[in-house]
């Protein structure tokens, strides 16, 4: 499916490039506008914060499962069947209850990536098509997902698109306030 992309891209600037006087093409690596704009350097602090907090947590849960593992180990000569067993149920209990916690953890963290990617994203397409709109640019190209294999270094207008939604987002708390919505 990218190839025959990437073929009719190439027809129809091929056409064009004959009937225009200038064509013009530039690319973005979204991922490195992602990565490197204030907005996406914002969520990842949020993640990471987010796994943080997790992280101690699920750590304490962790104690508290092997501290009941140490405390069944020690006191299984002492102890009759019966409270062996109630022990035993009880740490199958909390083993699951770990997993069950650590699941969710990883689920509300990736959950959270996706609504930050996903916004981030939809921001920074909105302002490539409105800079290729405003500059006069016949295409541009995402880098990756685009399939670009080798594009000339002066036709990348990455940190030009940063910038731009770098000032767009100035001051605004998107990051916090329309993730927290969802």
């Amino acid at each position: 499916m990218k190839k025959i992309l990437m073929i009719f891209a190439a027809v129809l600037l091929f056409a064009l490039g004959a009937q225009a006087a200038e064509v013009k093409i530039g690319y973005v690596d979204l991922n490195k506008a992602l990565n490197e704009s204030d907005e996406g350097k914002k969520a990842v602090k949020t993640l990471e914060e987010l796994f943080k907090t997790k992280q101690t947590v699920i750590e304490e849960k962790r104690m508290e499962l092997t501290k009941l593992t140490e405390d069944l180990q020690k006191q299984s000569s002492i102890l009759n069947q019966d409270a062996i067993k109630e022990k035993q149920d009880e740490r199958e209990r909390l083993g699951r209850d770990f997993q069950r916690m650590v699941k969710d953890a990883e689920e509300e963290v990736d959950k959270k990536r996706s609504a930050f990617m996903e916004r981030i994203l939809k921001d920074l397409s909105e302002i490539v098509n409105k800079t290729g709109e405003e500059e006069g640019y016949t295409a541009i190209f995402e880098r990756v997902q685009g399939g670009i294999i080798y594009m000339p270094e002066k036709l990348d207008i990455t940190v030009s698109i940063i910038k731009k939604y770098n000032e767009a987002s100035k001051g605004d708390t998107k990051t916090e306030k329309k993730t927290e919505k969802k």
